[in-house]
């Protein structure tokens, strides 16, 4: 439900807002290489443009420019849709992230969110989960061991870290009473961040976030030392470009998405700047995924594995019993 927004005022605003996450992925890919290479004592992108702003541009020529190829025993159909699942899951789950309050240009108000869904966490849950269905058939439908071991890793690693994922928001819910992401920013913007009083159910999110899109050190489905390149082996040109367009989207989703549920959203300690502290935040959060990255050596599959069901998993659902009992009790 759009709060009585015409819907050409919204498809306008998904054109925007679509375009304008392309454009901030492209350059999270230069802020990665700049980010790592500073933190390896090295230049990064220094060549394409000044300060190496034209690298995102030449990266795109190059993957266009590559010859479109795929294995001959490769099932056709499902190899190529599959890179395209992954990128569309990952576009349309942003469609619900709340990025300002609205505003009223003209005779018409804005919402400050493509689709205010009552129910936008667990679209965003479900879109995440299905969008996984990429990787794991485009693995499968490579025919090579490589890339199917990485698709296996794949369900394992959601099957694993989901699950923790749900509940380290689960007390954000309780406590926001709704599953409407507005309404949760608006209750935080009313009495407190929830990262203070839910710092547990932040920690579990922020590992699982990194497990979830495949990010080192919980980058196991496309161990480049086990697996060449795991599940996107076979693939080349842009439709390797889509899969790993999809994996920094996700990024920048999870990242939004922590800052809604978890610092106010556009809310700021101070002046009301709306949107622009609603990226503020998402850059640092994601300036630290890059960090964590530059720093952290890759788990073995055992350890991935232990520290999803035997960590995560205990800290998260005692987080939301403790949290439940809480707000019983408040109430």
């Amino acid at each position: 439900m759009n709060n009585g927004e015409p819907w050409w005022i919204s498809l306008i605003k998904a054109a925007i807002i679509v375009n304008l996450v392309m454009l901030a992925f492209a350059y999270t890919t230069w802020l990665e290489r700049k980010l790592l290479g500073r933190l390896q004592l090295r230049y990064g992108p220094n060549r394409a443009g000044p300060f190496g702003l034209l690298q995102p541009i030449a990266d795109l020529i190059k993957l266009i420019r590559k010859e479109s190829f795929f294995p001959v025993a490769a099932r056709d159909s499902v190899y190529i849709v599959a890179p395209v699942i992954a990128l569309f899951t990952a576009l349309a789950a942003f469609a619900v992230i709340p990025f300002g309050a609205g505003w009223q240009i003209w005779h018409y108000h804005v919402n400050g969110e493509i689709a205010n869904v009552s129910i936008g966490l667990i679209l965003i849950f479900a879109l995440g989960s299905v969008g996984v269905y990429g990787a794991i058939v485009g693995g499968w439908a490579s025919e090579s061991k490589f890339s199917l071991l990485g698709s296996m890793r794949t369900c394992a690693q959601l099957v694993s870290y989901e699950v923790s994922l749900a509940l380290s928001v689960l007390g954000v819910v309780l406590m926001g009473q709704s599953l409407n992401l507005v309404d949760i920013v608006n209750k935080q913007g009313a009495t407190i961040w929830f990262f203070i009083p839910q710092l547990a159910g932040l920690l579990v999110f922020f590992f699982a976030v990194i497990a979830e899109t495949s990010r080192p050190p919980f980058d196991l489905p496309e161990a480049d030392t086990e697996l060449v390149a795991g599940y996107h082996t076979e693939y080349g040109g842009m439709r390797w470009g889509l899969f790993q367009t999809a994996e920094y989207i996700n990024m920048i989703t999870l990242s939004a998405l922590a800052v809604t549920l978890f610092f106010a959203g556009w809310h700021g300690p101070w002046a009301p700047l709306g949107p622009l502290w609603f990226l503020l935040k998402v850059f640092v959060l994601v300036s630290i995924l890059i960090w964590v990255r530059a720093s952290v050596p890759r788990l073995r599959y055992d350890q991935l594995m232990s520290f999803g069901w035997k960590v995560l998993l205990p800290i998260a659902t005692l987080n939301a019993v403790i949290t439940a009992l809480l707000v019983v009790w408040v109430d």
